[in-house]
């Protein structure tokens, strides 16, 4: 059932602590934390603690939780000093734009200059 963790889930696992990750900062309604496979010097990825899989179901389903995902998106750039040189959000949403992991996530990337269009 949509909003419920899913066992199959990997940022379910990472939600419940089963897999760990470097969590950045974690609120009640998100967790933040580096990802694996950087694309920048500083890439997080900001998850919401509900599983949807995608950015699309979740603004439909949990609107205050997309504007969680972002107001803690400005915060971790804050914290990564990267605000004032600017950085780039993204939601991937399937997998021809290059989603992998089908729970909605954000990417926190910067600290590099990033051209436009991206990749």
């Amino acid at each position: 059932m949509a909003g419920e963790p899913q066992a199959d889930c990997l940022f379910c696992k990472i939600v419940t602590g089963v897999i760990p990750a470097t969590v950045v900062r974690e609120t009640e309604t998100t967790v933040a934390f580096r990802d694996i496979n950087p694309q920048a010097p500083t890439h997080v990825l900001v998850i919401p603690k509900v599983h949807y899989p995608d950015a699309a179901s979740l603004a439909e389903a949990e609107p205050t939780v997309v504007a969680d995902i972002l107001r803690e998106a400005g915060r971790i750039a804050a914290d990564e000093k990267i605000d004032d040189h600017g950085y780039r959000v993204v939601f991937n949403t399937g997998a021809g734009a290059g989603q992998t992991v089908f729970h909605a996530h954000l990417h926190v990337l910067g600290g590099r200059g990033l051209q436009w269009p991206p990749g």
